[in-house]
C-alpha cells in the first residue's frame, strides 16, 4: 500500500532517533554492526542498507576500516540550493540572486554579532578578516578565506538553522568575485574592517550599514552585465 514504509524506511528512523536521543555529535562513533542491529532489533542487511541512506543524506560518514561515524555535515547535502542547475559560474543573474538573499540575512547577522558577539568570536573575526587581507595584499586568491570570513559570522549568530544556509554565502562570495572580475578586492579588504569595527564597537546600526554597502558594491557592478544580457538576446 503506497505510503507503507519499508524495514529499512523504518531503520533509517530509528537511526536518527539514537542519535538524537543519545544527542550524539558529528564526529561522534556509532556501535560496530552487530551490536547496532542488535540494539534495533533489525537484520544486518536491513542496518547496512539504512546506513546507505543516511550515508547518501549526510547523516552519517563511513570510515574504511574504523567504523560509522555522525557526519561533520549535520544533513545538509553538498548542493543544497541545487545551484548546479540555476546557472553557470559567471551567471550575472545567479550572482544577483544571491546576493539579493545575502542582503536579506547578512546585514542582521552583523546587527544582531554587534550586540552579542563574544571576546573570543571577535578574535576570530579579526583573525579571518586578516587572512583575506594578507592574501589580496599579496595578489593570490581569497574567495575561499573570505568565503570563511563570511560564514563564520554566520555560525557566530547561533541560529542553527542559518548554520545550514552557509552554502548561499560560501556560493555566492565565489560568483560576486568571479561575475565582478575580482576588481573590487582593495574596496572589499576595506569594508571588511569597516564592518568588523563596526561589530567590534558594538555598533549595530553601523554593522548593519556597512554589510549592506559591501554587497551593495558587488551588485551594482553585476546589474549592468544583466541589462547587456537583456539586450543582447
Amino acid at each position: 500500500m503506497e505510503g507503507t514504509k519499508t524495514l529499512v524506511d523504518t531503520a533509517v528512523d530509528q537511526l536518527i532517533h539514537m542519535i538524537l536521543e543519545q544527542k550524539l555529535q558529528p564526529g561522534d562513533k556509532l556501535p560496530n554492526e552487530y551490536e547496532l542491529a542488535k540494539d534495533l532489533g533489525i537484520g544486518r542487511s536491513t542496518l547496512r542498507e539504512a546506513i546507505r541512506r543516511l550515508v547518501a543524506r549526510n547523516v552519517l560518514q563511513v570510515r574504511q576500516g574504523s567504523g560509522t561515524y555522525v557526519s561533520e555535515k549535520h544533513g545538509v547535502p553538498e548542493d543544497p540550493l541545487g545551484l548546479t542547475f540555476l546557472g553557470k559560474k559567471n551567471d550575472p543573474k545567479l550572482a544577483v540572486d544571491l546576493l539579493n538573499i545575502r542582503l536579506m540575512i547578512e546585514p542582521e547577522i552583523c546587527a544582531d554579532l554587534a550586540i552579542h558577539a563574544t571576546a573570543s568570536q571577535l578574535d576570530q573575526m579579526r583573525y579571518y578578516c586578516n587572512e583575506v587581507a594578507t592574501k589580496i595584499q599579496a595578489g593570490e586568491d581569497y574567495s575561499q578565506a573570505d568565503a570563511h570570513m563570511h560564514g563564520y559570522f554566520a555560525e557566530c549568530s547561533g541560529n542553527r538553522v542559518l548554520k545550514n544556509l552557509l552554502p548561499i554565502i560560501t556560493s555566492s562570495v565565489h560568483q560576486s568575485i568571479f561575475s565582478t572580475n575580482d576588481e573590487h578586492r582593495q574596496q572589499s579588504n576595506l569594508q571588511h574592517f569597516r564592518i568588523l569595527e563596526s561589530i567590534v564597537r558594538r555598533d549595530a546600526q553601523s554593522a548593519r550599514y556597512h554589510m549592506i554597502t559591501h554587497l551593495n558594491t558587488s551588485r551594482e557592478s553585476i546589474l549592468p552585465l544583466l541589462k547587456q544580457g537583456k539586450k543582447s538576446k
